[in-house]
């Protein structure tokens, strides 16, 4: 493991970064030990700063869900990061590109708990069993770790991915929310238009063969840090779609099929 004072350091580098809209460089790169726990250790004193804010976790988001994502990554396992009370924004609505370094957009089924899950042991079962409903969602991803760097033009690694949020920034619901037993979530599917051109199309199966196995394995995950999902929590299951860029003025739009659609413009 990275020092602690190093851990510190590098979490308030990316408190700054996000707050003045600067990435910055690999932090694999300036530390080539650096292992995955370091990134979610960062993560955490991250969080920590936030929370000192006055900001609040709201729920959690999973990616690298995908088989396609861990091969490029090089991991055989998702990854994860707090979603906190000023990543959501409302359905329909302008947001403001000037919040994000390099916002994509990534199309997904969200998880709303009505029951805390508590690891280890968390089954896909116990999932759908303590979900009030399933909703279509969008996620805004961004980089404030370079994605890549200035010069080398490398692509950064896992660990700062984890370490920059799992890459999240923003999170709109919409749609038609249902109860997970009354669609086969497998088969739910979506187009993502861009100003009215479809970018990409996708099945909520290409997460973990179900969108539900994502929530379980997070369950578990956080359990060993005394860390559970909680009622109420929205946990984003994953991507089904390759990230989107955008720049301002672009309309992203979210079509569910029968679950309705999710849109909102970068402005």
């Amino acid at each position: 493991m990275l020092p602690l004072d190093t851990i510190e350091a590098l979490a308030h580098e990316l408190y700054t970064a996000r707050k003045t809209r600067t990435a910055v460089r690999h932090f694999s790169q300036r530390h080539p030990s650096m292992s995955i726990d370091d990134g979610y250790a960062i993560q955490r004193a991250w969080v920590k700063l936030e929370q000192a804010d006055g900001r609040v976790i709201k729920g959690r988001k999973i990616g690298l869900t995908s088989r396609a994502m861990q091969l490029s990554s090089q991991i055989t396992e998702p990854d994860s990061a707090p979603l906190m009370d000023d990543m959501f924004f409302e359905q329909g609505g302008d947001i403001a590109i000037s919040r994000f370094i390099a916002p994509r957009v990534e199309v997904e089924l969200a998880f709303i708990l009505g029951r805390p899950l508590q690891g280890p042991g968390v089954t896909l079962f116990d999932v759908l069993a303590a979900t009030d409903y399933v909703s279509p969602a969008l996620e805004i991803i961004d980089a404030r770790i370079e994605q890549f760097d200035r010069d080398t033009k490398a692509m950064r690694k896992v660990f700062d991915t984890i370490s920059d949020f799992a890459a999240n920034a923003g999170i709109v619901l919409g749609g038609r929310p249902v109860r997970p037993d009354a669609v086969d979530l497998r088969w739910v599917g979506a187009m993502l238009f861009k100003n009215g051109v479809v970018e990409e199309t996708g099945l909520a199966a290409g997460v973990l063969n179900h969108p539900a196995t994502g929530v379980a394995w997070l369950a578990n995950k956080i359990a060993p840090h005394g860390e559970g999902l909680n009622a109420g929590d929205v946990v984003l299951a994953g991507s089904f779609t390759r990230p989107t860029t955008a720049v301002a003025g672009d309309t992203m739009h979210a079509d569910y099929g029968p679950l309705g659609t999710v849109s909102f413009r970068f402005v």
